[in-house]
């Protein structure tokens, strides 16, 4: 078993590393390795080529591999602390609350708001406060279904104060919040990489605090307590991290659908095991290899008309997710 486990993990790497090559040349049978080093360590802004690596593909191929990561990741902690397998950071509402606090900024003005590092501090902030009310209502709601509906109900409370926002906003600035919403991994350009992977580090380093916790925690929370794991830390933690993920996430790609419900399903089908070590790389690999494959789609329509992400996301998500509920229920 673990052996099989092994061949779909290299499986996967490969799989991702192919993705990464026809991503980042455009959707393209065509690698031009010596285009794409030059762009990162030898740039040249006379020579149209490298631009349009370093400006345009390279940030895109970057983005989609991380935000797939993240946002799987950030679904298999939410499924975990939940014991629920239609858990997830755009379900429960947490991303709602950091697309709440970026419509806030694109619409005030602010300066400090506008900028890289305000834009994820806002994000983050807002997936925080809005996971906290969800473990909030997790306490006192035992029904997984209850659970997920409050988190529509965020959802939707949300939605209802950002048209509130957007009546009383400028034509630009609800054009801006529109585009922005339909999800695209173009927003990000190549001098934003490092603080994105900066972040993004953080959330990987904080998990490897959570992978005994975590699975000790699919026992249940007694047994976990009994062994020593300081339960209200430990969800908070988890919080922590979620919102890292799903805050930077949102903040540079806006709101992307069913990545953080679908995968980490199908993650647990592919591996059979409750071994979070096992299960977190897995469910990054294939979080990449799907938000990748869904871009190139993109990329590959782009020339007959545009399609936004979320759209993509969900016409491959959306049947995934009833198959879940089908089993599970």
């Amino acid at each position: 078993m673990r052996m099989s486990r092994n061949i779909v993990s290299w499986s996967l790497i490969i799989l991702l590393l192919a993705l990464i090559l026809i991503h980042v040349n455009g959707g393209i049978f065509g690698f031009n390795f010596g285009k794409i080093f030059s762009s990162i360590f030898h740039f040249d802004a006379n020579d149209q080529s490298l631009i349009i690596y370093r400006e345009l593909r390279i940030p895109r191929t970057f983005m989609a591999i991380f935000a797939g990561m993240g946002l799987s990741i950030a679904g298999l902690l939410m499924q975990t602390l939940f014991n629920n397998p239609l858990a997830g950071p755009s379900v429960l509402g947490i991303t709602s609350g950091a697309s709440l606090c970026v419509a806030i900024t694109m619409m005030t003005g602010i300066s400090f708001f506008t900028s890289d590092i305000g834009i994820v501090m806002i994000a983050l902030i807002g997936a925080l406060i809005f996971s906290l009310i969800i473990l909030f209502f997790s306490m006192f709601v035992k029904s997984q279904i209850s659970l997920l509906l409050i988190g529509m109900m965020l959802g939707s409370f949300t939605s209802a104060l950002i048209q509130v926002l957007q009546v009383s906003s400028q034509a630009n600035q609800i054009k801006a919040f529109t585009l922005w919403g339909f999800g695209s991994m173009q927003q990000v350009n190549f001098n934003q990489i490092p603080l994105i992977f900066g972040v993004f580090i953080a959330g990987v380093f904080a998990l490897i605090f959570l992978i005994k916790p975590l699975n000790l925690l699919v026992i249940g929370e007694k047994p976990t307590q009994l062994l020593g794991i300081q339960m209200k830390s430990f969800r908070m933690l988890i919080i922590v991290v979620t919102s890292i993920f799903a805050g930077l996430i949102t903040a540079y790609c806006g709101p992307i659908s069913f990545i953080g419900l679908a995968v980490p399903n199908m993650v647990k089908l592919l591996y059979k095991t409750q071994n979070h070590l096992q299960l977190i790389i897995g469910s990054a690999l294939v979080g990449a290899c799907t938000l990748l494959f869904c871009d190139l789609l993109i990329l590959w329509i782009e020339p007959y008309f545009v399609l936004p992400l979320n759209a993509v996301t969900a016409l491959i998500g959306a049947p995934v997710v009833v198959w879940i509920i089908l089993k599970k229920f």
